[in-house]
């Protein structure tokens, strides 16, 4: 993932998902599970800045949206408005970056 800051933002990441930095230098920094496994994800830094729609998204489904969404809002996500309206069972947000990523209520 590309990143103005890829230590901040990474550290942001490895919050939600509850993982680890692995690894960091002034360029990368690598998240993972706190368990060996995958997926990891890299930060690089890019100095522009988000500047257009993702081409990747993280779709989170935890237990309770409401309390993941209010969670993720005091974290720093901003919530995103999206045209067509967004079904109910799903929220748009953007992370401290602009990166967008969903939040979905799990199917009962």
């Amino acid at each position: 993932m590309d990143a103005v800051d890829p230590e901040r933002l990474a550290r942001w990441w490895a919050e939600v998902l509850d993982h680890r930095v692995e690894s960091h230098s002034p360029r990368e920094v690598v998240i993972g599970p706190a368990i060996d496994g995958h997926p990891r994800i890299v930060f690089l830094r890019h100095d522009d800045g988000h500047q257009a729609k993702n081409r990747l998204h993280l779709d989170l489904r935890p237990d309770d949206l409401d309390a993941e969404l209010e969670r993720l809002v005091n974290m720093g996500a901003r919530h995103v408005d999206v045209s067509p309206p967004v079904e109910p069972g799903w929220v748009v947000l953007a992370d401290p970056e602009g990166n967008e990523f969903r939040i979905i209520r799990p199917a009962r």
